[in-house]
């Protein structure tokens, strides 16, 4: 007598999990989960990125248009000390800006610079280094002779350099070129990394038994790169990039502080500390003092969570 179940002619055949419910019962969100850190850090992550992408409707002022702006209310302080506007929460500055509208604004201009040079150093760095890492030879050794020249040089020095170059071929260039350059002045000091991290994991997949079953059945290089190996070496990249993004913002920061970074009419972060300086030592501390605490709170974010993402994905931490 067969054993065989008999299944109803008319039943449905069992679907496989979404991704939501996969990412449910994963052990990463139960560490996420479980962690007080990350969950801080996504909040303040997620709270500027909301306010960064909803800056025209958040924001209380538009800083950026002048017929709005008046110079009795410059130099204010915030609405609890006693010369303060309830209009102002966190005062104004020396042209009578909303410090609030302002810090919305330039948040949404750093992290736009920082994502998008992050995304473009990974693009080259993992190309490079899939490249690098599969091909070897004269290849691998010419792209890590420029991964070693490219370290040897201070990140803000070449991000200097390569700005300054830009702005001297291209002195009435439009903001859209500027913000160009900029991006592509982090972005060459960035890339090296994800270079030879990618290079390190496909030279180790590239030795194993699904590469060479590719190989044997005539699957060509290049689809092997991008099908089979790509997929298995972006584990530590995403890693990678989420910490290297904190690392951008600071970087685009620090050059707008030097005056060489977004263009005046769209100040960032770096551009409003650079400007809040001048009256630090004056008494209005809070034209830079508010600016560099979103800094902080931005880049500590960013950098926590990216430690947690790192321990959570080590299996040999679980």
């Amino acid at each position: 007598m067969s054993s065989t179940p008999i299944v109803p002619t008319g039943a449905a055949p069992a679907q496989a999990p979404g991704w939501l419910a996969r990412l449910r019962d994963s052990d990463v969100w139960y560490a996420f989960c479980h962690s007080p850190v990350a969950i801080s850090s996504t909040v303040i992550a997620l709270a500027f990125l909301v306010c960064a992408l909803f800056t025209p409707w958040l924001a209380p002022h538009n800083p950026q248009d002048l017929a709005s702006l008046d110079l009795m209310d410059a130099r204010l302080p915030p609405a609890w000390m006693p010369e303060g506007k309830a209009t102002y929460w966190l005062g104004t500055d020396d042209q009578g800006r909303d410090i609030v509208s302002s810090l919305m604004y330039g948040l949404r201009i750093s992290l736009f610079v920082g994502f998008a040079s992050v995304l473009l150093s990974l693009v080259i760095g993992v190309g490079l280094g899939l490249l690098a890492g599969f091909v070897g030879g004269r290849v691998d050794a010419f792209i890590m002779r420029v991964c070693d020249v490219m370290l040897s040089f201070p990140a803000i020095l070449v991000a200097l350099l390569i700005d300054g170059v830009g702005r001297a071929m291209f002195p009435n260039a439009h903001e859209t070129l500027a913000f160009s350059v900029l991006i592509l002045a982090i972005s060459l000091t960035g890339w090296v990394q994800y270079a030879r991290t990618v290079r390190g994991s496909t030279m180790v997949e590239r030795q194993k038994e699904y590469v060479q079953a590719a190989r044997v059945i005539g699957v060509s290089p290049l689809r092997i790169m991008r099908r089979h190996v790509l997929p298995n070496v972006l584990g530590p990249v995403f890693i990678l990039a989420t910490i290297q993004v904190a690392s951008a913002i600071i970087t685009e920061a620090t050059l707008s502080f030097l005056g060489v970074g977004v263009p005046p009419t769209s100040p960032s972060l770096g551009t409003l500390i650079r400007i809040g300086q001048d009256f630090l030592f004056s008494g209005e501390w809070w034209i830079t003092i508010f600016p560099g605490l979103v800094l902080i709170l931005v880049a500590l974010s960013v950098n926590l969570l990216g430690d947690w993402l790192r321990d959570a994905l080590n299996p040999r931490l679980r």
